[in-house]
């Protein structure tokens, strides 16, 4: 009957320290030596390289994650390939003109919230408001040409927000920069991390460098 692997004290350091390698290539860590004295047990390292794969998500710049989110959801909804979208792509040329307003809809359900890309041209809101305060005035001479100049302004200030809408930004690290300002929590990824899966990884690699059967290196193993 195999009997538990209780502790590593009779195997050599140096293959201690080649599966330690292995396991901050694996998760793209980096394993001190303060933190690894701390963990005397199996589940104790397991929970350093936990703790170590959130930190390393939780240190990533906002606007870095705000772009990888941005450009998924780009790649999803239009023809680009991933790899080609860059911060310095332009947005214009990722949404033409005829196919805008359903294109930026649709990317904006990948993200789950709005990015306010696409806004009316300034001039043109500052003439119907313009004509909306004109118009109030009009209001003092004669109700009838005020309230009709009203009604057209509200009309055409609805309707530039609804057709007259243009890309005020230039590129797509732009975009990605005004989503991390404006929508700081939505625009992090904030992964979760697989505990138990993490744990099994970690358990292959041992198992398969010291040559163990992988049941046998339980969390109260101690190094």
């Amino acid at each position: 009957m195999n009997k538990e692997f209780k502790n590593f004290k009779n195997v050599d350091p140096l293959d201690i320290a080649d599966v330690l390698t292995k396991i901050e290539r694996s998760f793209n860590i980096t394993l001190d030596n303060e933190g690894l004295e701390k963990a005397t047990t199996f589940k104790s390292l397991c929970d350093l390289i936990t703790s170590k794969i959130n930190q390393e998500h939780a240190d990533t710049c906002t606007t870095q994650q705000a772009f990888y989110k941005l450009r998924c959801a780009i790649a999803n909804v239009t023809v680009a390939e991933k790899c080609s979208i860059t911060p310095n792509s332009r947005l214009s040329k990722l949404f033409p003109r005829e196919d805008r307003l359903r294109v930026m809809a649709e990317i904006e359900q990948e993200l789950g919230f709005e990015t306010r890309l696409l806004q009316p041209k300034g001039w043109v809101i500052g003439f119907f408001v313009l004509t909306l305060l004109a118009s109030s005035i009009g209001f003092f001479f004669k109700w009838e040409i005020a309230a009709a100049g009203c009604l057209a302004s509200v009309l055409g200030l609805k309707l530039a927000g609804k057709f007259g809408k243009e890309i005020h930004l230039k590129t797509v690290g732009d975009l990605a920069n005004k989503i991390s300002r404006e929508s700081y929590v939505k625009a992090r990824r904030n992964p979760t991390v697989n505990k138990n899966e993490i744990e099994q990884k970690v358990r292959e690699l041992f198992a398969h460098e010291l040559n163990l059967e992988p049941i046998l290196l339980t969390k109260r193993s101690q190094f």
